[in-house]
């Protein structure tokens, strides 16, 4: 059966979590944007649970806030999920603040 997806997003957004899935031992750190606010999560695939999130305007801050949050967590080894979004911009600015603050993504 051949499927039809909607959009070049919606593409690479399953080309992204196919990849994430293969290596499912590690949390993920799933980032999301709207045209306002940045959102970061780290979320636990096996349980579905979340274990740390943070939101704000800026990314490096973001960044900085879910490394601060995971590494208190004992969280030091996460696998990036960018979503449907290219790395660059304001993903890439999160995911290197997060990388100095000490998180290995």
């Amino acid at each position: 059966m051949i499927k039809v997806y909607k959009s070049t997003q919606q593409r690479r957004q399953i080309a992204v979590r196919a990849k994430i899935r293969k290596n499912s031992t590690l949390p993920r750190l799933s980032v999301h944007r709207s045209l306002k606010f940045i959102y970061a999560q780290i979320i636990d695939d096996k349980s579905g649970n979340t274990l740390a999130y943070a939101f704000g305007k800026d990314p490096v801050e973001v960044g900085q806030k879910i490394a601060k949050l995971s590494l208190d967590a004992k969280i030091k080894q996460v696998v990036f999920d960018r979503g449907p979004y290219k790395y660059h911009g304001r993903i890439k600015k999160l995911a290197d603040s997060a990388r100095e603050s000490g998180l290995t993504l």
